[in-house]
């Protein structure tokens, strides 16, 4: 063989070495150990957010002693900031997408609801929405049998009356 194809073969069998070593020696796809980060940190967040409401409803049963529960939620809720605080730390040094600039990334971020329990006041709201959206759809009553009939029924659903 000639010295420059025993070269080439050389420098391709070390390529292939070192490739095949990466994993080995850590050197994973960039991010990625980021990415494991971000996605235990989020899988934390939801079980401390499921312990909080378990605990919660728990205790709205009587299964905990009122003197144990406040103690239990406290510590719950300091691992719940301690997770948010991560999740922040781990969102701002994200690195941003391939082909997306700053200013499209964040704006549908800001604008997306944070998941989570609704408050009091925000069930309370739906509630009220569809309370209005179902007096809205709704006909009165049958002349003939009094049973409750929508607005787009042309005939009574219970005795089959003629609606006007």
């Amino acid at each position: 063989m000639e010295p420059v194809t025993l070269l080439l073969l050389l420098a391709v069998l070390i390529l292939v070495l070192l490739f095949v070593a990466r994993p080995l020696t850590g050197g994973g796809p960039v991010g990625s150990h980021h990415q494991q980060d971000l996605s235990a940190a989020l899988a934390e967040r939801e079980r401390v957010l499921s312990a909080l409401q378990e605990l919660d409803f728990d205790h709205q049963l009587g299964k905990i002693p009122a003197e144990e529960y406040p103690a239990q939620r406290a510590l719950l809720l300091q691992k719940g900031a301690a997770i948010l605080r991560q999740l922040d730390e781990l969102q701002a040094a994200q690195p941003a997408p391939a082909g997306r600039g700053a200013a499209s990334d964040s704006a549908p971020r800001a604008a997306a609801p944070r998941p989570g329990p609704l408050s009091d006041e925000d069930v309370e709201e739906l509630v009220a929405k569809r309370r209005a959206a179902r007096r809205e759809r709704t006909g009165g009553f049958c002349p003939h049998c009094g049973k409750p009939v929508l607005q787009s029924d042309k005939f009574c659903p219970s005795c089959g009356e003629a609606l006007k």
